[in-house]
């Protein structure tokens, strides 16, 4: 009987020892398993353009790691940049291509996803049908914001009769749509651009809205309607006049924000305007930090589209994840 309790107890010690190994219901108690998730906080700024999505992001994330938490703040691509240099915050987001002096200071960065600048004119304008139906080419545009020779809207539309001054806004602010705007108008920086200066994507949208003479231009998801999708109350979007027919063809036009997403997704967009919206580093990241940027290029994906953003390719999505490996 004692031979037989001791074959028992040697099994049990066996199959006990088995368990551990394997990391098995004995392997640890539930507070040490917690205990190796992630923690901490982490603090990002910048682009108005890529904030919204930030926050939905920072979001799920903390619903899988309730011990992580964000503090997120815009103000411009510019103060992104200037706060990732400076170690003022872990990520910054920066919505245009970034410099070469910025990564000799020691930036590193990646793509998340993918965004445009769009025109916009106020839905006052009182020669909104006539635009609409003509578009707005690239030579017009540089006239317009990059050598001043058209002022008129007359001069837009190639009607001599029509003497109304375009009134031309900007934005004030260091702002990636700004930048991606003056390369599409034939400039090289944001600095390049004529009009009067507006602080912040919504106040230039704003401005336009009750200037019934204004253009402007505005991130996607500035400009157009996260609910109906429509183009935001008080502005229209003008169809960019790609082949400079002198006609906006039905490929052209975005009256619906799933159209624009689909023509920046597929190239139909010309980039420049449309462009990658990217997250920096001082440096590569590592722990927290990289735990989250990869979780953004993988899970993170899935939440881009309804919030109104375009996902990156999958090759894109690779080429990412093996940057940060």
């Amino acid at each position: 009987m004692k031979k037989r309790i001791w074959r028992i107890l040697a099994v049990v010690v066996i199959l006990t020892s088995l368990l551990a190994a394997c990391g098995g219901p004995t392997g640890g108690t539930a507070e040490e398993a917690n205990s190796t998730d992630l923690q901490g906080t982490l603090t990002i700024s910048g682009a108005f353009a890529l904030y919204p999505m930030m926050t939905v992001w920072a979001e799920e994330f903390s619903r899988l790691h309730p011990d992580v938490y964000f503090d997120v703040q815009g103000g411009g691509a510019g103060k992104g940049m200037t706060d990732t240099i400076t170690g003022a915050v872990d990520i910054g987001m920066v919505s245009r291509a970034i410099k070469d002096e910025e990564i000799a200071k020691g930036i590193f960065w990646i793509p998340v996803t993918k965004d445009a600048v769009f025109p916009i004119i106020s839905a006052e304008n009182p020669f909104a049908e006539r635009i609409m139906a003509q578009g707005l080419s690239q030579e017009v545009i540089h006239k317009i914001y990059i050598s001043g020779e058209i002022t008129t809207w007359g001069e837009v539309l190639g009607d001599p009769a029509i003497s109304d001054e375009i009134h031309i806004f900007t934005r004030s602010d260091a702002a990636g749509a700004a930048e991606q705007w003056a390369k599409y108008a034939g400039g090289e920086a944001q600095e390049d651009l004529l009009g009067i200066g507006v602080n912040s994507e919504p106040s230039i949208v704003d401005t336009v809205s009750k200037d019934p003479l204004g253009i402007g231009y505005g991130n996607l998801n500035s400009i157009f309607d996260m609910g109906s999708g429509n183009a935001v109350a008080g502005i229209m979007v003008p169809p960019l006049d790609v082949n400079a027919d002198g006609v906006a063809n039905p490929e052209e036009v975005f009256t619906q924000k799933k159209e624009a997403m689909q023509a920046i997704a597929d190239g139909t967009y010309p980039s420049p305007p449309a462009r990658f919206e990217n997250l920096v580093t001082m440096g590569k990241p590592e722990g927290l930090t990289l735990a989250f940027l990869q979780w953004i290029l993988t899970d993170g994906q899935q939440y881009l589209e309804e919030a109104g953003f375009v996902p990156l390719t999958p090759e894109q999505q690779t080429a990412a994840l093996e940057k940060l490996e």
